[in-house]
């Protein structure tokens, strides 16, 4: 009876070091794979309970965010190998290990990815899981109307709708002088390229343009706009017309020369642009800037139809580049009261002193 008795203990002394092994490593490290078989589940579990602590620490707490590359297809050990190279985690056999257990080496994403070595090696394995990066690029063309922005909002990356955006929008930032008594945030939203949070919300976009737009605006450009008898906002409003007159930017000084001039004098603007505001979205073009333009729609009634009211409009009608608000600051100092399109197609302007000289200015 001894002699069976001793033979039991030992098998059950082993089944019980079999069944709680895997127990202790999954209190540890997480549920194992399904996909492992028992025998598959019991062996990784006491590898990864033989790396005590190496998965679990950071190599470096102070270690600096650092870029890596995982490539379509490419071998886990590959990945764990060039990650120890890099100094991200201690161990590649280990992370390999762990992975494997987990189930997580076959649901690593391809791509680029920030990583630190103060991450320890499953937070980096849980990181590899999601090539998404935290922040996008988001940016603002020159002479864009708000509801461009909002357009663009759907495929930037940002979890912004364009409903959010132009709800925002209508309410400036506080804090800003220039903004003081301005209806919307339109020719603020300053045009640049942006490294932004996904998850940022639509009145800190709004701010964030804004807040760009400040930076820009220099003591030298704020003289500038008042030696003309501008103040900011009307500066700017002036800009937004020169930004969309303007294909060529290095004309942005001369046509802005002609504005002035022309407020100067008390003539009306008569700039195609500010009708295109005022008319709105085009639904047979499918553009906010209609073009080209007809005899009806230069009758259009809005006091942003320059043609019809004198001085500039309301408000701005897109938001201007820093080059148009120099222009506008700093303009050339020229005799001319008109321009008009060349009629090469080079998208350059003919301009003239007297509306003689303008209409000898017309294609033939």
């Amino acid at each position: 009876m001894r002699r069976l008795i001793v033979p039991l203990i030992f098998i059950l002394l082993i089944l019980g070091v079999y069944l709680l092994i895997p127990q202790i490593a999954a209190r540890v490290y997480g549920p194992a794979s399904p996909a492992l078989t028992s025998g598959q589940r019991f062996q990784y579990a006491v590898r990864l309970l033989w790396y005590d602590g190496i998965l679990s620490s950071p190599t470096d707490i102070y270690g600096a965010e650092q870029s890596f590359h995982v490539d379509a297809g490419e071998p886990v050990a590959s990945i764990a190998n060039r990650l120890q190279e890099a100094g991200l985690i201690g161990d590649a056999n280990a992370l390999r290990i762990y992975l494997v257990y987990s189930g997580l080496d076959k649901t690593i994403q391809a791509g680029d990815y920030t990583l630190s070595p103060s991450l320890s090696a499953m937070d980096i394995a849980d990181a590899l899981q999601d090539a998404t990066p935290a922040q996008i690029t988001f940016t603002v063309f020159p002479g864009w109307r708000m509801e461009e922005i909002a357009a663009s909002l759907p495929t930037s990356g940002l979890s912004i709708t364009p409903d959010a955006f132009l709800a925002a929008a209508q309410t400036p930032p506080a804090g800003l002088d220039f903004l003081v008594g301005a209806a919307t945030s339109e020719g603020f939203l300053f045009p640049d390229s942006y490294t932004l949070p996904r998850a940022m919300t639509a009145s800190q976009l709004v701010t964030e343009l804004a807040r760009n737009f400040a930076l820009h605006l220099s003591p030298d450009m704020r003289e500038g706009f008042a030696r003309h008898g501008l103040t900011v906002y009307q500066a700017v409003t002036l800009a937004s017309i020169v930004q969309r007159e303007a294909v060529v930017p290095d004309e942005q000084p001369l046509i802005a020369s002609v504005f002035l001039n022309r407020l100067e004098a008390g003539m009306k603007l008569e700039s195609d642009p500010t009708v295109q505001y005022a008319l709105g979205y085009d639904e047979t073009g499918e553009t906010w800037w209609k073009n080209p333009l007809t005899l009806d729609d230069l009758s259009f009634d809005s006091p942003y139809n320059t043609y019809l009211y004198p001085g500039l409009p309301p408000a701005p009608i897109g938001n201007p580049s820093l080059g148009a608000l120099q222009a506008v600051a700093f303009p050339a100092q020229t005799p001319y009261y008109y321009f008009r399109a060349r009629c090469d197609g080079s998208g350059q302007h003919a301009f003239a002193e007297t509306f003689a000289g303008h209409l000898a200015n017309a294609c033939p």
